[in-house]
Formats: C-alpha cells, structure tokens, sequence
C-alpha cells in the first residue's frame, strides 16, 4: 500500500514538476530552467545525504558505468516534459508521458532490461495500454 501511496505522489509531483518548468523555461529559456531545477534538485540531495542518508556513496564505484547515466537521463527528460508541456499542454502531455512510460517499463519487465525480474504482460495489459493510447487521441482530437 505504501508503494501505491509514493507512486501517487510521485504522479502529481512531476505533473506540478512539468508544468513548473515550462513555465521557468518561458521566462529563462529551457537549458537555464534545466540548469535550475537539476542545480536545486542537487542542493536539496547533498542536504538529504548529510542528514538523512543511510546507504554508502563509496560503492559507486561498483555500480554498472551505465547506471551512472541517471543525471544525463534526468536533463534529458527535464527537456522533452518542457518541450511537450509546451506544446501540448499538460494533460495530453502527461498522457502521452505515462503510455510510454507504461509501455517502457512493461518492455524492461518482459525482457528482463537491467537485472529486473520477468513480469508477465498479458493481453488485458495490452487492452488497457491501447484504451489509454485511444483515450489520448480522442482527447486531443476533441479539445
């Protein structure tokens, strides 16, 4: 239950997050927003770490070299939310974000990416994931 309630707000703090930032980036362009919100997502972790951590940053060396690559994930993405924020709006954006969110990480899960368990992606999986796509549509092509 616990997971469910962090995957919720997970869900509508980067709703907010997206939103936030295509607003930064129209007033201060979209690598300074970028800069901005990665630069205080790193205060607010150091923060975190002197205080609250309770894992052990000397292991990183032992992680995979391409684990490592979150950060430059993370600008990425900062970019394309704005961008489609932008562009679409953010309910079709955000839409459109958890379809290939939802179809990335049932790949991952079917095909056991990066050391996952296999998680079986059955076709009511795949019904719901193309009601979603249908539901996308419908709600773009009907403003």
């Amino acid at each position: 239950m616990i997971g469910i309630i962090f995957s919720i707000v997970a869900g509508a703090l980067m709703s907010f997050q997206g939103v936030f930032n295509t607003r930064l980036n129209e007033r201060i362009g979209i690598w300074e927003a970028s800069a901005f919100v990665h630069g205080t997502a790193l205060i607010v972790s150091i923060l975190a770490l002197l205080f609250v951590a309770n894992g052990d940053f000397r292991k990183i060396v032992e992680v995979d070299k391409l684990y490592l690559t979150g950060g430059i994930i993370g600008a990425l993405i900062t970019f394309t939310v704005i961008k489609g924020v932008s562009l679409l709006g953010p309910t079709c954006a955000v839409s459109t974000i958890l379809v290939a969110q939802l179809l990335t990480a049932a790949a991952i899960d079917k095909f056991t990416l990066f050391g996952t368990a296999p998680v079986e992606f059955g076709l009511s999986k795949f019904i719901g994931v193309g009601i979603m796509i249908i539901g996308i549509i419908i709600f773009k092509c009907k403003g």
